[in-house]
C-alpha cells in the first residue's frame, strides 16, 4: 500500500471524505486549512486522512476513512500511523482527533492506537451539522477528544 499526500491541484475524494463526516461545507473548509493523505491499494483509492494544524505545537486528525471494500485489512491503523508519523516529521509534538460520543467503533479504535481522552466539548454536532446524525442507535450529540503526546 502506497500513501501520498495529495496536492492543490489534485481532486479531493469527496465521497470518502464524506463517510467519515457528513458535512460538505465543514469538509470543504478544513480542506483548505490541512492536508489530504490518500491511500492506495491494488490500483485503488482506499483510504483518505486530513492532518490539520491547530496551535503551534499540535495538529489534528480531522477526517479518517476507508473505502467500504478495503474495510478490515488494517488501512485504517495504517493511515493513523502515518497521521503520527506526518505529525511528528512536521515537528508537532500532539496530534489530536475527536469523535462523536455515538462513535463506539472509532472510540475503540483510536485508543487502540495510542489516543487517550481528554475531554467533551458538549452539543458540538448538534451546534455544528444541520442534520441529526445518529449510529449505534444513539443521537451524535458531543464530539470526544482524544490525543497522543508524539
Amino acid at each position: 500500500m502506497e500513501i501520498r499526500k495529495l496536492h492543490n491541484d489534485e481532486e479531493y475524494p469527496m465521497n470518502l471524505l464524506l463517510e467519515a463526516d457528513p458535512s460538505e461545507e465543514i469538509v470543504k473548509e478544513y480542506l483548505t486549512r490541512g492536508e489530504c493523505y490518500t491511500a492506495w491499494d491494488e490500483g485503488q483509492m482506499a483510504g483518505v486522512y486530513v492532518l490539520l494544524p491547530t496551535r503551534p505545537e499540535t495538529a489534528e486528525l480531522v477526517n479518517v476513512a476507508v473505502a467500504k471494500e478495503k474495510r478490515g485489512k488494517g488501512i485504517g491503523k495504517e493511515l493513523i500511523m502515518h497521521a503520527i508519523k506526518s505529525a511528528k516529521e512536521k515537528g508537532f509534538t500532539t496530534i489530536e482527533v475527536g469523535t462523536g460520543n455515538s462513535s463506539i467503533d472509532q472510540l475503540a479504535f483510536y485508543q487502540k492506537c495510542g489516543f487517550r481522552m481528554n475531554g467533551i466539548e458538549k452539543d458540538f454536532f448538534i451546534k455544528h451539522y444541520h442534520e441529526e446524525i445518529y449510529e449505534n442507535g444513539i443521537r451524535c450529540r458531543d464530539m470526544v477528544r482524544l490525543s497522543q503526546d508524539l
